[in-house]
C-alpha cells in the first residue's frame, strides 16, 4: 500500500514538473524520483495530440494544419521546456570545449540553437505529414521514446556541473534496475494491447512491434551517448534535447515504415 502511495505521489510530481497542467487534488506531489514515471507522462501527451489530430481531421482540416497544432499542443503543455533545453544544448556544442559551459547558461539564443530548433520542427513537420492515418499511433510511441532517453541519460553519464552541485534527478536516484520498471510495465501492456486489437497477421504484427521496439530503444540509448561525447556530461538543458532529438527521430523512422492509408 505504501509503495502505491509513493507511486501516485511521484506520478503526481512528474506531472506538475513535465507539464504546465493543473495539479492534481488530494494527491500530495513528491518530487523524489520523478523522472522514473516521465515517459508516462510523455504518452499522456501524446495520447493529447492523437485526441487533438482526430478530432480536427473528423472535421477536414488539412494535414498540415493538424501538424502545425499537434507541435504546438506538445510545446505548450510542457511549458517548452524541451525546447529550450535543445536550444541551449546545441549552443552549447556549437561554442566547442571552452565556452560551452557558458554558452549553456546564457539566457540569450545563438545562430546555432536556433538551427537546430528550425531544423527539428521541418522534421517533425515532414514527419507527422507521411504519417497521415498513423499520426496518432505514433504520438505517444514517439514521446515514451523520447522521455525514456532521460533515464539513461541519469543512469550512465556524469552530471556537466557535478561540481558546483548535485543532479537535481542523481540525488535520489536508485539505479536503472529500479527506475525503469513503470516503463518496462507500460511496454509489457502495449505489447499486450497492440497484439490483440489490431487485425495484422501474427508476422505483421511481430515484424512492426519489433521495429518500433528496436528503433526507440536504440534511438533512446544512442542519442544521450552522442551528446556526452560531444559536451562530457548531461544536465536539466541536455535531458530535454536528449528527449526532443529521440522523439523527432522516432517520428521520421516511423513514418518511413507506416504507410499513410
Amino acid at each position: 500500500m505504501l509503495i502505491f502511495k509513493n507511486w501516485l505521489s511521484d506520478l503526481a510530481g512528474a506531472w506538475v514538473f513535465y507539464t504546465i497542467l493543473p495539479q492534481w487534488p488530494i494527491i500530495k506531489p513528491r518530487f523524489n524520483r520523478i523522472a522514473r514515471f516521465a515517459p508516462l507522462i510523455g504518452i499522456l501527451i501524446g495520447f493529447l495530440q492523437s485526441f487533438f489530430w482526430l478530432l480536427l481531421n473528423y472535421f477536414n482540416w488539412p494535414n498540415i494544419s493538424i501538424a502545425l497544432i499537434s507541435i504546438a499542443i506538445n510545446i505548450v503543455i510542457t511549458g517548452g521546456l524541451h525546447i529550450d533545453g535543445l536550444i541551449d544544448t546545441a549552443d552549447g556544442i556549437g561554442a566547442g570545449p571552452l565556452k560551452r559551459i557558458e554558452a549553456m547558461k546564457d539566457s540569450r539564443v545563438g545562430a546555432i540553437g536556433l538551427q537546430s530548433l528550425a531544423i527539428i520542427l521541418m522534421l517533425q513537420i515532414a514527419a507527422i505529414i507521411k504519417l497521415g492515418f498513423y499520426a496518432p499511433f505514433a504520438f505517444p510511441l514517439a514521446a515514451f521514446w523520447g522521455r525514456l532517453s532521460q533515464i539513461f541519460a541519469i543512469e550512465n553519464y556524469d552530471y556537466i556541473f557535478k561540481k558546483e552541485s548535485i543532479s537535481f534527478h542523481h540525488q535520489s536516484w536508485k539505479g536503472i534496475n529500479k527506475e525503469i520498471r513503470p516503463s518496462l510495465i507500460i511496454i509489457f501492456s502495449s505489447i499486450i494491447v497492440f497484439l490483440f486489437s489490431t487485425n495484422l497477421n501474427i508476422s505483421s504484427n511481430i515484424l512492426l512491434l519489433t521495429y518500433c521496439i528496436l528503433s526507440g530503444l536504440i534511438t533512446s540509448i544512442l542519442i544521450p551517448h552522442f551528446i556526452n561525447k560531444s559536451l562530457e556530461g548531461h544536465n536539466g538543458d541536455t535531458y530535454g534535447a536528449g528527449l526532443v532529438i529521440t522523439e523527432t527521430t522516432n517520428l521520421v523512422l516511423l513514418s518511413i515504415i507506416l504507410v499513410p492509408k
